[in-house]
């Protein structure tokens, strides 16, 4: 079983991007733990989002680590710049990257943290080899390419699996659930093996605020205010 405490990631892709820096240090200064940058490419997965240069302006907006997750084809190409513009840790998709090893070794060598991502129909056992270079396992709990979706329930069962992979291959990596999580189902995502929760709607568009919204998950995710990396 894990044992880490839970890090909670705001997603930015729900946040009003016409006031970014202000949403950035709402939820920084409400506890969120990273601050997680999603990446679409709009072909990989339908939508278009940002790139480097959004990503740089996160960063100035607060010290907390950037959990930057690149939905995107060919995303070697941009390892380098996201490097430079402040990602903490960069995740690919195992759909995405043929020379797998190799990817996760340029994420490395340019001081970053390695994440590998995996969709909900991919099997968890595509894990297996790679899972001991990793700093971050990444399980998709809907279809990547919007935000605001439902939670799959079948993801729960796919969290237990991957975190019982990272324990029998000895593998230090967080594993991380991003898609329909709320505080409806961040405790079953927590008991399931999670120490990584992404929420962009359930933070971002709470009605009280984007505070109220981490304070709201924090509590039901059982995790103590933490600023961890």
């Amino acid at each position: 079983m894990n044992q880490r405490p839970t890090l909670l990631a705001p997603s930015i892709l729900s946040a009003d991007f016409g006031a970014l820096a202000d949403g950035i240090r709402e939820v920084d200064q409400a506890g969120a733990d990273w601050i997680h940058v999603d990446v679409m490419d709009g072909r990989f997965v339908p939508n278009i989002t940002l790139g480097p240069a959004i990503t740089a302006a996160a960063a100035r907006a607060t010290d907390r680590p950037l959990d930057v997750h690149l939905m995107i084809e060919s995303p070697e190409r941009y390892l380098e710049a996201f490097a430079e513009a402040g990602a903490a840790v960069l995740t690919v998709h195992v759909e995405t990257c043929p020379h797998l090893h190799r990817t996760v070794q340029q994420i490395r060598e340019l001081g970053v943290a390695p994440g590998v991502a995996i969709n909900p129909a991919t099997p968890v056992d595509v894990l297996r080899d790679i899972a001991p270079d990793l700093d971050l396992v990444l399980v998709m709990s809907v279809n990547p390419g919007f935000g605001g979706q439902s939670f799959i329930p079948a993801s729960l069962d796919r969290i237990r699996r991957t975190r019982d992979l990272l324990t029998a291959v000895g593998s230090q990596a967080r594993l991380e659930v991003d898609g329909g999580v709320t505080p409806d189902n961040a405790a079953s995502v927590v008991a399931a093996g999670a120490d990584v929760l992404v929420a962009g709607s359930a933070v971002f568009r709470h009605p009280e605020g984007a505070a109220s919204g981490v304070a709201a998950l924090r509590s039901a995710a059982g995790s103590p205010h933490l600023r961890s990396v």
